[in-house]
């Protein structure tokens, strides 16, 4: 194969850096350009170059993606977080590059999770009720008030006394569920068809991202039906990612879905469900994307430490030619 450049952006996250790990591991002849909003992060190491750019939200950021676009020859850039992904759906076709990310419709809905609430509940899909404040008067026996546009889980306010200050174009109220979180991966291609799924039962750190989990075989065929009855009623296209409570009666309660390739990537792709390898086959090689195999597997993450011997300044270790070791 050709060698390909593919820019992955938000190497500085957990989720650029398995996309990136994945994208090596899969063997393609793949030039890996990253992108951050600051300059050294712990995704430099594995990245053949990198830049710093704006926030998605920002003016400067489409023209600044257009110009590494332009100057390292991009053959597809997978985005890495929410707001990325749909400023780089907006503006896909100024892009002169593929873009693997769902229609722009979509990734609005699912960007606003109050947004999303009201597209399942307009098409008759499972999700946790929700409110906007001025809305809200004490329905739920336990809440949580979460922005509608959050990074992670950052602004969370579990079971507040007092939501009379939370605007409603930032914040949302919901029903909270007590039961097993689980978060399942699935992949649409091409043909808008479901390529495949993989549920992880799992736990969280205190910043929201997966810690330990466990392949969840259980509720099969109800979680397959929810994303399809999904599927059916937007345009999504790729990996995306449904954020579930299943509670001690079964129930399975929806309260969350990422429009993008999730953080438990790096992990899943272990346990037969390859969604940024499909990415690349099918968006940067046009092949039919390789069939899932789910195997059982428990994972938990640990810290390591990026050392770079005899470097004196952050500046001279932005890619991975700067020399190092994991310890």
């Amino acid at each position: 194969m050709d060698t390909k450049n593919v820019l992955v952006t938000g190497i500085g996250g957990n989720v650029g850096q398995g996309i990136i790990r994945n994208i090596i591991k899969t063997g393609f002849n793949i030039n890996i350009i990253g992108t951050n909003t600051i300059a050294f992060s712990a995704g430099n190491y594995l990245c053949d170059k990198s830049y710093t750019v704006p926030f998605s939200e920002l003016s400067e950021y489409i023209p600044t993606i257009q110009n590494i676009v332009a100057i390292e020859n991009i053959d597809l850039i997978i985005p890495s977080t929410d707001f990325e992904v749909y400023e780089l759906a907006l503006h896909a076709k100024e892009l002169n590059t593929k873009v693997a990310a769902s229609h722009t419709e979509t990734a609005a809905i699912y960007l606003d999770k109050y947004l999303s609430f009201l597209h399942h509940q307009n098409h008759s899909l499972p999700f946790a009720t929700s409110y906007l404040p001025s809305k809200y008067a004490g329905q739920f026996k336990k809440c949580i008030a979460k922005p509608r546009k959050g990074r992670g889980s950052r602004g969370l306010i579990f079971n507040p006394f007092d939501w009379s200050g939370l605007a409603d174009q930032e914040y949302m109220i919901q029903e909270l569920h007590e039961g097993e979180e689980i978060t399942t991966a699935f992949y649409v291609n091409k043909q808008n068809e479901l390529h495949g799924s993989i549920t992880l039962l799992r736990s969280l750190d205190g910043g929201g991202t997966t810690n330990q989990c466990i392949v969840y075989d259980k509720h099969k065929e109800a979680i397959n039906k929810i994303l399809q009855d999904m599927i059916r009623s937007a345009k999504f296209r790729g990996s995306a990612n449904l954020q579930s409570i299943v509670t001690k009666e079964g129930n399975i309660y929806p309260f969350e879905v990422n429009c993008r390739i999730s953080g438990t990537n790096s992990i899943r792709s272990n346990f037969g469900f390859e969604d940024v390898k499909y990415t690349l086959e099918e968006s940067l090689y046009d092949l039919k994307p390789s069939k899932p195999n789910i195997k059982p597997g428990v994972a938990v993450r640990i810290m390591m430490d990026i050392i770079y011997p005899d470097r004196s300044s952050y500046e001279e270790c932005i890619n991975n030619k700067a020399g190092t070791f994991i310890f």
